[in-house]
């Protein structure tokens, strides 16, 4: 399976070391060139991108199962901020449709603003009532590492499991 990891941090690191020990191939964005090193050390792939500007991630969604948008305690101005969750996140969402993404995955644990979280689970909600994608919501706290890597392998691991039609 592929994932393309969005955000995350360190404990996203820790999270790309887990999945491809398991044999994953972990796309991970990263806006700064520095950052290629420390994400092949743990097993994963590099790519330079922006979730500010959806285009420079068009191409990471390439034969990708599973999309992690893991930006629950993103800094920066907060209009930037809130378009992660909303505008951005929606273009990201509609880039999905059509592709070999199975399931999303987004963080509503962390630092931000409840309205701010609240937009982007609505935009994960909507993509699922308009183009079935599968979901789960990360709503551990990225404080304690554990416990969030743990949540994140069984958001993982649910989005994996085989569908069965309704009954």
């Amino acid at each position: 399976m592929r994932i393309l990891m969005v955000g995350g941090g360190c404990r996203g690191l820790d999270l790309t070391r887990d999945l491809a020990a398991d044999g994953h191939a972990v796309r991970v964005v990263t806006r700064d060139e520095s950052k290629r090193a420390a994400i092949e050390e743990v097993g994963g792939q590099p790519w330079i991108g922006d979730p500010d500007r959806i285009g420079t991630l068009r191409y990471a969604l390439d034969n990708v199962t599973l999309l992690l948008w893991l930006l629950g305690t993103a800094s920066g101005p907060e209009e930037k901020v809130a378009a992660l969750h909303g505008s951005r996140l929606h273009m990201m969402l509609e880039r999905t449709t059509d592709t070999t993404v199975r399931g999303v995955i987004y963080e509503t644990g962390g630092t931000l603003p409840p309205e701010v979280i609240a937009t982007g689970v609505a935009e994960i909600e909507e993509a699922n009532r308009m183009n079935e994608i599968p979901y789960r919501l990360l709503d551990a706290d990225p404080a304690d590492r554990q416990a969030w890597l743990a949540a994140a392998h069984v958001a993982i691991d649910e989005l994996l499991q085989p569908r069965t039609p309704a009954g």
